[in-house]
């Protein structure tokens, strides 16, 4: 049976990743979570003083990018890969409000994008692969197979990701997700390099109602046919 390569792009917090990795597991195949990249890039930005609260030194991040190696290592304990930054496991650290609060703000200069979108395009080559983005079907694989657009409103994604945090012991109010949410929305849809869109064959499929089970349900079955008709 062919393999062919599916894209899922969308809005912060509808769920992709994990929608994608179950997607993966169920057909045997790899999967690739774009945000973890840009989110190790921002945290390798923080912890070395190229960005901040106060100032953003994007010339400075760009002089560094040789500096960057990112690697997704198989975690055995969970069944899934995490994201290594300089042979550091950093999969908890990225996951935090601290990069979430400035991962936009990176993922816009050209120069990151370029250099992750060919990491991305190496990675898929070989198809069998779900990989998770904000221009996976528009940029990465314009050719992919199945393309899907995830959104939700975005207060139920506030929601989601104010339990995520909270569960995490991290301490924050939902009003400061909420703005984060919208923040990114805007920052994301709006940025010069490979803006949020919707690819014009990807689905759209909004989730604000769905509980985890019905939406795998759904994109396995179409997944399926897909792979079928190939």
């Amino acid at each position: 049976m062919k393999k062919i390569t599916i894209a899922i792009d969308g809005y912060s917090s509808t769920g992709k990743s994990t929608i994608a990795k179950r997607l993966a597991k169920a057909l045997g195949y790899v999967y690739v979570d774009t945000g973890a990249m840009y989110r190790a890039v921002t945290l390798y930005a923080i912890e070395n003083g190229f960005f901040g609260k106060e100032n953003n030194d994007i010339l400075g991040l760009i002089a560094a990018l040789p500096n960057i190696h990112l690697k997704f290592k198989h975690n055995e304990k969970t069944g899934i890969s995490d994201m290594y930054l300089n042979k550091v496991n950093v999969e908890n650290q990225i996951r935090t409000m601290k990069v979430s609060r400035q991962v936009s703000k990176v993922a816009i200069i050209k120069e990151v994008r370029d250099e992750l979108v060919q990491m991305q395009q190496n990675m898929g080559r070989e198809k069998g692969m779900v990989m998770d983005g904000r221009d996976i079907g528009t940029i990465v694989f314009p050719n992919a197979e199945m393309k899907i657009f995830m959104t939700a409103s975005p207060e139920t994604r506030a929601q989601r990701r104010y339990k995520e945090l909270l569960d995490k012991g991290e301490k924050v109010t939902y009003a400061e997700v909420l703005k984060n949410v919208e923040e990114r929305d805007y920052i994301d849809s709006h940025r010069e390099e490979s803006p949020l869109k919707k690819a014009d064959d990807a689905i759209v499929f909004d989730n604000s109602d769905m509980g985890l089970d019905e939406q795998f349900e759904r994109l396995f079955n179409y997944a399926q046919r897909i792979i079928t008709r190939k």
